[in-house]
């Protein structure tokens, strides 16, 4: 009787430890999963970048105050409609890569392009500033990708522009692959390698920033820019 009432105390005690290592390992999770994302409550530095970046193209006017609220919540889903994202409110991988903003720790500095020099930018920089290539410069050749992309950083150091190249991409009414979606594509590999060779300091514009086909343009004012340059079918401007 004594061994078998032993035999039913381990069982219960071992039936304990299993569940509060389950609730440890839930909880755990649901911490990391929680890390990974931003929304409605979540406070901090993060949400205060966040606020920071919708103020400054417009999507919100609430205070830098680091609380996700209302108003965050808002921006956010103005944001993600704008840019033909899930319109779910929270700030996720998607989101978060749209923004130019890191959730967590920073990646590797991504690998030196085929010119040999090494990479500058974080890897979001490059897929970002890759995006806009590939919805703005496919058919293109190699130079005008990279020509592209070298405007988008001539903009980030110019003080008329954003100083992020999110922000420069991301400026309403800057770029059409930005305002008909295909900002959202999956770029191909030569867009990859036209944004790291602008980013390694390529710039086959000579400092312009501002660029267009005069086959679609319909802006007149762009028309009045001086151009020194046209790669393909884009003129380069100043």
């Amino acid at each position: 009787m004594g061994t078998k009432r032993r035999l039913i105390i381990l069982s219960i005690m071992v039936a304990l430890f299993l569940c509060v290592s389950l609730a440890d390992q839930y909880y755990f999770n649901r911490h990391t999963a929680d890390a990974a994302s931003l929304y409605w409550g979540s406070t901090g530095s993060k949400v205060s970048e966040v606020q920071r970046k919708l103020k400054q193209w417009g999507y919100y006017d609430g205070p830098i105050d680091g609380v996700f609220g209302q108003k965050t919540y808002e921006a956010v889903v103005f944001f993600q409609r704008r840019n033909g994202l899930r319109q779910d409110g929270v700030i996720g991988p998607q989101t978060a890569n749209a923004l130019g903003i890191q959730l967590t720790a920073k990646a590797p500095a991504p690998a030196p392009s085929s010119s040999g020099q090494s990479g500058s930018g974080n890897s979001n920089d490059v897929y970002l500033l890759a995006k806009a290539v590939h919805g703005e410069a496919r058919g293109e050749p190699y130079i005008g990708k990279v020509a592209v992309a070298a405007v988008i950083l001539n903009r980030v150091k110019h003080p008329d522009f954003p100083n992020t190249i999110a922000g420069v991409i991301y400026q309403p009414l800057a770029f059409t692959a930005v305002a008909d979606g295909q900002i959202n594509l999956t770029p191909d590999e030569e867009s990859i390698r036209a944004a790291r060779d602008a980013l390694n300091g390529w710039d086959p514009t000579y400092g312009a920033i501002y660029y267009y086909n005069p086959a679609k343009a319909t802006s007149k004012w762009i028309w009045s820019r001086p151009v020194h340059i046209v790669i393909g079918k884009h003129r380069f401007a100043t």
